[in-house]
């Protein structure tokens, strides 16, 4: 099941990067009772998500436009958000 949350950074990373693959993992229940884990169910995530948006970009500035385009989520509403672009082909 899918939380608001991850369902948010979905339809946010789709509608910018047209994404070939893309996976939202909820990592919240490995880190429950630990730093950041605020009872919500949704404060830990992967995100994994392949575009061709992504081609001829370094990792930090992959990193960067996926965190731009998540505006608050990344730091404030999640405590935590491990990134894992790649374009096609890598």
């Amino acid at each position: 099941m899918t939380g608001p949350l991850a369902h948010e950074i979905t339809t946010l990373l789709t509608a910018a990067f047209a994404p070939t693959r893309l996976e939202v993992i909820n990592d919240s229940a490995r880190h429950h009772g630990h730093a950041g884990d605020d009872g919500s169910g949704e404060s830990h995530f992967t995100v994994e998500i392949e575009s061709a948006a992504f081609a001829g970009v370094n990792r930090l500035q992959r990193q960067r436009m996926v965190n731009r385009t998540l505006g608050d989520i990344p730091g404030q509403r999640v405590h935590a958000l491990a990134i894992r672009a790649t374009a096609p082909g890598e």
